[in-house]
């Protein structure tokens, strides 16, 4: 849902690997990524044929996964501006692989024809963004020492993928050097190196009604963390949380027809004080109220992102002082 470009990555070049690697083992000579035929014969095509389709599964699976994963920017930013970061960080990657195989030549003697195919470079350079804009929630501990959050999974698919096949270091390189570059205020490639409007909106008349999911309505909303197991996670905390919100209405039919109120600590122990927690000793005036917190939109807009409401958002806000990690923290907890 709303990531229609993440799912085209996943879903064309994917079915294109597969099927030259089952069916149509012939042509896979045209999406392989050479690049002596590239600088002596001037075969630019093969420039984008095979920095596009991966000739391994084993590549294709990894990188699918990490792109799955990486659609949570496409959510954020929008699709514009993702697939503008996706396209200058292959431009931009595609002449660092040519410097770093020239580099390597003169430096080690190490003669360089070809590298591995595929979609790669762009994907190690969403490491950039998803290492700098994503919080780092602990979700488990090893051996009292190892922390486990929600973003070591990730970092292990893309281990995965750097350890595949030789001279992939050097794509995985140049990506993170080209999302490093794209990303930078100071040298102002995102404003050079973008898709221009009416190509945007071109693509989303013709392709976007194709690749794009309608929200689901069947079920409730679950929230979208940054790796599968926060998911999963995520959706065994929605059940608690719909028996633990079933248990309080059938308290508060109760409380009402008793005449009193409920206690909503109860729910929230660690960060939410509610004026009636109380209530039984006595209940606080209106002059005695402070005044809420002033919460952050931007940082509720990144809360949202990651699949919270924005009652939620602004409750875990505003209860940790505008602390967006406590918040993250506290609302995977509860």
């Amino acid at each position: 849902d709303k990531a229609p470009l993440s799912k085209s990555l996943l879903v064309v070049p994917s079915a294109i690997s597969i099927l030259l690697t089952l069916l149509f083992q012939h042509y896979q000579k045209f999406f392989a990524y050479n690049l002596q035929a590239i600088k002596e014969d001037f075969q630019i095509w093969r420039l984008v044929c095979g920095r596009t389709i991966c000739l391994d599964l084993k590549d294709t699976f990894c990188s699918s996964l990490l792109i799955y994963n990486f659609r949570i920017f496409e959510r954020r930013y929008g699709s514009r501006k993702f697939s503008s970061f996706l396209l200058g960080a292959w431009m931009l990657s595609a002449l660092f692989d040519l410097l770093l195989v020239e580099i390597a030549q003169y430096i080690f003697g190490i003669t360089i024809n070809s590298l591995p195919s595929g979609f790669l470079s762009p994907v190690f350079a969403l490491f950039v963004p998803f290492y700098s804009s994503i919080p780092r929630v602990q979700v488990a501990q090893v051996l009292g020492h190892f922390s486990i959050t929600n973003k070591t999974l990730v970092y292990i698919l893309g281990l995965q993928l750097l350890t595949s096949g030789s001279y992939i270091w050097i794509l995985a390189l140049s990506g993170l050097v080209s999302g490093i570059c794209y990303n930078s205020s100071i040298l102002k490639v995102h404003r050079i190196l973008c898709v221009p409007n009416w190509v945007a909106k071109i693509f989303s008349w013709t392709l976007e009604p194709i690749f794009s999911s309608a929200e689901p309505t069947n079920e409730v909303r679950v929230g979208m963390g940054a790796t599968v197991d926060i998911q999963r996670q995520q959706r065994m905390e929605l059940l608690d949380r719909q028996i633990m919100m079933s248990q309080v209405a059938q308290m508060r039919r109760q409380r009402q027809q008793q005449g009193g109120m409920i206690n909503w600590n109860r729910l929230f122990p660690p960060l939410r004080h509610r004026h009636n927690a109380n209530y039984q000793d006595h209940r606080p005036s209106e002059q005695d109220t402070p005044p809420p917190t002033e919460v952050s939109e931007e940082q509720v807009a990144r809360l949202m992102e990651m699949g919270f409401s924005r009652g939620d958002a602004l409750e875990a806000l505003r209860a940790s002082n505008n602390d967006l990690n406590v918040a993250t923290n506290f609302l995977l907890q509860h």
